[in-house]
């Protein structure tokens, strides 16, 4: 598995979101609390965030862990936006790809991360890339689960479906193919969140009198006001308003929320 966090708000200092906090990505990276799959999050790191007047996020990511990158240490503490999104990659097998296998995956507006899994990759996923153009697999970011996942909803963003759609029919798609795959999915366009909580965890925390919002793996302060997300659930949220709508696997070829 993974983590991952999504902000949106007043401008903040990126380290006041992803390393100052007692239980921030950065200690979730060697020590997550809530994490149902696997314990070190140290096969790379990645940050997207949103300059002002500028639609496409800027990112920054690496193939090691995030505690031992001193740039990253010293960007954190004078960067500073409205929304950005931020994921540490879980320990996997080896492989060649590098940091092009971190999220966040960016298109256009878009930054996404996936936190989890397809089961039995790649052999599950044969169906899902045959329903791609030609021309996005050979575009594919790196040859990794999440990867394939990203150029799904991809697909589907570029065809007109809004943040939640587009998420919501490629978890449905991704589970009928591949039954008891984990797929956290997290999406923004720096205006609005979308989130799948679907075999791991999902929190958001909500302050419509500073209009913040930020959407996480896990909560990374004591806050009281972090709220849990249910399992198969998708979540659509702006800086004042959260929205959850339960989501209901059915069988392939067809889609279905509850």
């Amino acid at each position: 598995m993974c983590r991952h966090l999504a902000y949106l708000g007043p401008v903040v200092a990126l380290g006041r979101l992803l390393s100052e906090p007692e239980h921030s990505l950065v200690h979730q990276s060697w020590e997550p609390r809530r994490q149902r799959s696997g314990t070190v999050n140290a096969d790379g790191f990645g940050v997207g965030w949103y300059a002002e007047e500028d639609p496409v996020p800027a990112r920054y990511r690496r193939a090691g862990p995030i505690w031992s990158d001193l740039t990253f240490a010293d960007l954190a503490r004078v960067v500073r936006s409205e929304a950005a999104l931020a994921a540490v990659r879980d320990a996997t097998r080896p492989g060649a790809d590098g940091e092009a296998a971190a999220a966040p995956f960016a298109d256009g507006p878009w930054l996404f991360s996936h936190n989890g899994a397809i089961r039995d990759w790649p052999h599950a996923a044969a169906p899902l890339a045959l329903g791609l153009p030609p021309v996005e697999l050979l575009q594919l970011a790196s040859r990794t689960d999440s990867a394939l996942v990203w150029a799904l909803v991809l697909h589907r963003l570029r065809a007109g479906a809004d943040l939640g759609e587009a998420l919501a029919d490629t978890v449905v798609e991704v589970a009928s193919a591949a039954p008891g795959s984990r797929l956290n999915l997290l999406l923004t366009d720096g205006a609005a969140i979308a989130a799948t909580a679907w075999g791991d965890s999902l929190w958001y925390l909500a302050d419509p009198e500073t209009e913040r919002m930020v959407v996480a793996s896990e909560p990374y302060d004591r806050d009281s006001r972090w709220c849990e997300v249910p399992d198969r659930t998708l979540l659509t949220a702006t800086r004042t308003r959260v929205e959850l709508t339960p989501l209901k696997e059915t069988p392939m070829g067809e889609k279905e929320r509850a």
